[in-house]
């Protein structure tokens, strides 16, 4: 055995919904007395295809002690799941450059005498970029450039500064590639509908994460959060909420994840009226 990544399950986070599975391409998960388990390590490659689709949060990547990954292991299990499956494995691992292992599947499957046909290395980038596979609701999909060539063009009224996708906080994966480097704009809910120019005064240039302080989890929160903030350099938070009561308790659970992540993130608040106005 050898040190590398891997990911985890947290069991009491977990609520077996099973969203998980149809988007881990290795086979390596299934649910087993109603929760996702990691079937075992051969099978998983690390890369956490499945972390932007559990809407729970409960599965993370770390660094542990595990059995080397198998390629041909996971081609031997994936094989007997049919064509759609052995098709959506090899784009994954050409989605991810990871050339040695897509040389070893598709050996395996020549000597095995299985024809299953692989796109073309364009059609397979673009499929991945625009993220054309997989759950349509949280697959996660960064367009940072395309808001900065709108950014640059002349000031245009209604134009979405939305970076990034998904934006609840649910299902946005701590290891999503547009968290790293990111000023985080966290707005409860009702903001975008109460204040008119959100678009323009608070989102632009900021990554989105939205939730409501009042229903949702705020335990939660604080751990989603918390990994955020551990995994990624986040440059600055604002938090953009409603003057009703309800909203301020998200305040402390920011601060509460910021501290437990030991870094020192700028953070701010911005609270809109319940006529669409800033307080202040």
């Amino acid at each position: 055995m050898a040190k590398r990544k891997i990911i985890k399950i947290d069991e009491k986070k977990c609520n077996g919904c099973g969203l998980c599975i149809p988007n881990c391409p290795e086979g390596a998960i299934q649910i087993i007395d109603k929760k996702a388990r990691l079937i075992s390590d051969l099978f998983c490659d690390g890369l956490g295809a499945c972390l932007g689709h559990c809407p729970k949060g409960a599965i993370t990547i770390e660094e542990r002690e595990a059995e080397e990954y198998d390629e041909r292991k996971v081609m031997a299990n994936i094989v007997k799941q049919g064509p759609g499956v052995i098709k959506a494995h090899l784009e994954h691992l050409k989605g991810h450059n990871q050339d040695e292992y897509l040389k070893q599947a598709v050996g395996y499957l020549k000597e095995k005498k299985v024809r299953v046909p692989l796109e073309d290395s364009e059609a397979l980038r673009h499929k991945h970029e625009h993220g054309l596979s997989g759950c349509p609701g949280s697959r996660i999909m960064d367009f940072r450039q395309e808001a900065e060539v709108k950014e640059e063009g002349p000031a245009t009224k209604g134009v979405s500064q939305l970076r990034q996708w998904p934006v609840q906080i649910t299902l946005v994966s701590p290891n999503a590639p547009y968290l790293n480097n990111a000023d985080l704009l966290i707005a409860a809910d009702c903001v975008p509908f109460a204040y008119p120019d959100f678009h323009r005064d608070l989102l632009k240039g900021k990554t989105l994460l939205v939730g409501c302080p009042k229903l949702d989890d705020a335990a939660f929160y604080e751990e989603k959060f918390k990994e955020i903030f551990k995994v990624n350099n986040i440059k600055s938070i604002t938090y953009a909420h409603m003057e009703v009561p309800c909203c301020f308790g998200l305040v402390g659970v920011i601060q509460s994840a910021i501290s437990a992540s030991g870094k020192k993130i700028p953070f701010k608040e911005t609270v809109i009226t319940i006529k669409g106005e800033k307080a202040g």
